[in-house]
């Protein structure tokens, strides 16, 4: 019967209806977090985000998503501000009923130079979703026939449709400062990124029973990380917190990677490139403990998280939440993590 639940989930409380998946590794989604966040930290880069979860309960909710954004006047001198665009992609598929979701979006940013170690910027993002499902995936109460579940009987139910599109836009604040280090082995560096954004501002219709009798609500995103380097040391710290609602769900990550460098990298000859490894903890509040990984290597890096599920649903989850990868390509100074102005 559990396994039915969660079968459902997509259609109790309005649960995918109004609630965006989210990811646990939040800053390397960046466009789903902000679409400020566009040029705000790189020149240039690529991610890309997998997430699984709800193995042992049922049908794994599956996610896949890409982002690509750059500076366009990266080049130009002597410059006030920052000019940006990002390009997102996101697909998930929850379910038995195959609940599909899929989006594209474009973002704009402009980044304002406060001076050489702060900027404040604006973005905007507009584009459209696909929402589709298999009417025959799902068992209703109607295809019980009093003793056993009767595949042969009608569900009882009616979809207008099974698939639609909609129109998407919204928009968010980022506000970066980066203190570089005094020289290559002091550590004493100091990053903060912070940012607020509203998404699905227009509401799109979201039901495929009839789409004007439902909207998708507004997701409202909060954040702020940060890196401080210890001094004359190899490591640092990265605090971070995430916050994010939408109508009655409520979602807040917080938590500390501990960063060792492995290798400073030669910008003299460029043969020795730099190399980084991560590990953090992080908690969203009554739902999970988060384990996090990172390898860096200059421009690449690649990192993992697992939830531990430490909610009401331990029981039928048996403490197995999800498991989420990321890949990303940094077109930057060298790679690093986060405030690059």
């Amino acid at each position: 019967m559990i396994k039915y639940i969660f079968a459902l989930l997509p259609f109790i409380g309005g649960y995918a209806f109004s609630q965006d998946v989210h990811f646990s590794h939040m800053e390397y989604s960046p466009l789903s977090l902000n679409p400020g966040l566009a040029g705000a930290n790189s020149p240039m880069q690529g991610i890309v985000n997998y997430r699984s979860q709800w193995n042992s309960v049922a049908v794994p909710y599956q996610t896949i998503a890409a982002s690509f954004d750059a500076r366009l006047n990266e080049k130009k001198r002597r410059k006030k501000g920052i000019m940006a665009a990002g390009l997102s992609f996101f697909n998930d598929q929850a379910g038995e009923m195959k609940v599909k979701t899929t989006s594209v979006n474009l973002s704009l940013a402009y980044h304002l130079i406060i001076d050489r170690k702060s900027t404040v910027g604006l973005g905007l993002y507009t584009g459209f979703g696909q929402r589709s499902l298999d009417p025959n995936g799902g068992r209703w109460g109607s295809q019980y026939d009093g003793t056993a579940y009767n595949a042969a009987l009608a569900t009882g139910e009616s979809f207008n449709s099974s698939s639609f599109m909609y129109l998407d836009a919204g928009t968010g604040v980022v506000y970066t400062y980066k203190e570089k280090q005094g020289y290559i082995t002091q550590n004493d560096q100091r990053a903060i990124n912070a940012g607020f954004a509203v998404y699905h501002l227009n509401r799109p219709g979201y039901s495929f029973i009839d789409k004007n009798s439902e909207n998708l609500h507004m997701r409202w995103s909060a954040f702020v990380n940060a890196e401080i380097g210890l001094r004359n040391s190899r490591a640092s710290l990265l605090p971070g917190i995430y916050f994010q609602r939408q109508k009655s769900n409520m979602e807040i990550l917080y938590g500390l990677y501990y960063k060792y460098l492995l290798s400073e990298g030669s910008k003299a000859t460029g043969f020795t490139r730099p190399a980084a490894v991560y590990f953090g903890l992080f908690h969203r509040f009554n739902d999970a403990l988060v384990g996090k990984f990172m390898f860096e290597w200059d421009q690449f890096s690649t990192g993992f998280a697992y939830d531990i599920n430490v909610s009401s649903l331990t029981t039928v989850s048996k403490s197995r939440g999800g498991f989420e990868l990321f890949l990303r390509f940094n077109m930057g100074d060298g790679g690093g993590f986060r405030a690059r102005i």
